[in-house]
């Protein structure tokens, strides 16, 4: 599993012009499920998420986690982590689970998530969502679960 983890100041997500989650200040983690990827995965990409310290304390080092500053998460699925785009000007996304696999592991995610203490909301699987990320620093994270096991 990919994830791009954005600090933000807030994010929301839209389908067809309606809001169906939104957050303050905390996380937009965007969520690519690969072939063959676990539950494990998806466990271990939440402890990250959730303990990952990118908030500035007072004395201004990125110290804090969204725990300790009481932010939220707002994760959405993206298959196009998966994007393979070193021949052509196409990209490929053999690499991206089919939506029957990914579904379950971008839904099992966001509870873990949860489950740590993180207020969590999601997208709409499959759904073509406007995503407005309010990156604050800027401050974006790449994590691949692949690097951890």
């Amino acid at each position: 599993m990919r994830t791009v983890i954005q600090r933000v100041s807030h994010g929301k997500v839209s389908v067809n012009e309606k809001t169906v989650a939104a957050i303050g200040r905390g996380l937009v983690i965007l969520v690519g499920v690969g072939r063959g990827d676990t539950e494990a995965e998806a466990a271990w990409l939440a402890e990250k998420c959730a303990h990952l310290r990118i908030f500035e304390d007072e004395a201004g080092k990125t110290n804090l986690s969204v725990l300790d500053v009481g932010g939220a998460a707002l994760a959405v699925s993206q298959f196009t982590l998966y994007a393979d785009a070193r021949k052509g000007r196409r990209p490929g996304f053999t690499d991206a689970a089919l939506p029957a696999a990914a579904e379950p592991l971008v839904t099992r995610f966001a509870e873990l998530l949860a489950a740590r203490g993180v207020p969590t909301q999601t997208g709409v699987f499959g759904a073509h969502m406007l995503v407005e990320i309010a990156n604050d620093g800027p401050v974006t994270v790449l994590l691949d679960s692949k690097k951890a096991f």
